[in-house]
């Protein structure tokens, strides 16, 4: 019910239990995974469950496991209480808060390694990234047993991923990409925002700018969408580009027409954002 205060587990084995004894009474879960901090973009997630699911599991849970060293991991942002108090605004039922020790009682053992969607992107500054986030996300996958799952367009990568290891071991969930959600200037949501001064804020707008004038391109082919993009990037010397690329919809080679994602990353300051959006090469721009 909206405005009722979410109920908050802390226990991966009451969670299970909660969760089972939904599916038994014949009701659909929805499970949106988060590491908290929410913000409009995480609430997009709960309304697109909400549409056609009869209960939502929210999980806050900041993972060891996709921090390397010398990452963000310790000032990640941790705000369990506004969050529920936000959560229960959107009519969530459950969250779960485990503790990392709940998590993974027995340490670092049994990981999932990502195939070669994993390999590159993200992956290069942040070795140890996917191989965690497909561990927890399988676990809270096992542990909640969703109907479906949901996660933003934003990290796509990370969607892909989890797209993938769902259907190479056989889950039976649904996992649901939900659009991504922007500030009136276009920068893509993210929890890492909030690192942002005043004039960082402003200077990473020119990420999403860059994708737009990339999508604008799109009719050319892959090297102009680039070279559209890489010239709006160029011309801002406090952003440092880690990459800027043209992928098919599951992180291969760029296609020569059709689908593809325009993907970047870059630091500005001390804050690491990733942006993308979605490309018909060779078809103009809608309204062109």
């Amino acid at each position: 019910m909206v405005g009722s205060t979410p109920t908050v587990q802390h226990d991966p084995s009451t969670v299970a239990a909660i969760s089972a004894d939904l599916r038994d009474a014949g009701r659909r879960v929805a499970l949106v995974p988060t590491m908290g901090a929410l913000h409009e973009g995480h609430l997009a997630l709960v309304e697109h469950a909400r549409a056609d699911h009869d209960d939502i599991i929210v999980s806050i849970f900041v993972n060891p496991l996709q921090f390397g060293a010398g990452e963000d991991f310790d000032r990640y942002p941790r705000t369990l209480e506004s969050d529920v108090r936000l959560l229960s605004e959107v009519g969530v039922e459950l969250v779960f808060a485990p503790s990392a020790a709940a998590m993974y009682p027995d340490g670092r053992r049994t990981t999932l390694v990502p195939g070669p969607a994993g390999a590159d992107l993200d992956a290069v500054t942040r070795p140890a990234l996917w191989t965690g986030m497909l561990t927890v996300v399988a676990k809270l996958l096992q542990i909640t047993r969703p109907t479906s799952a949901f996660f933003g367009e934003k990290d796509f990568q990370q969607l892909v991923l989890i797209q993938q290891m769902v259907r190479d071991l056989n889950f039976d969930i649904d996992i649901v990409g939900v659009p991504t959600v922007r500030e009136h200037d276009g920068l893509a949501m993210s929890s890492r925002n909030r690192f942002l001064s005043a004039a960082e804020r402003k200077t990473a707008a020119v990420l999403s700018t860059a994708l737009m004038d990339g999508v604008r391109a799109q009719r050319d082919g892959v090297d102009a969408i680039l070279k559209a993009a890489g010239a709006v990037l160029d011309a801002v010397v406090e952003i440092d580009v880690e990459y800027l690329e043209v992928r098919d919809d599951e992180l291969g080679p760029a296609p020569d027409a059709g689908p593809a994602r325009l993907l970047v990353a870059g630091r500005v300051g001390s804050t690491r954002l990733t942006d993308n959006m979605a490309l018909k090469i060779g078809e103009r721009e809608q309204g062109e």
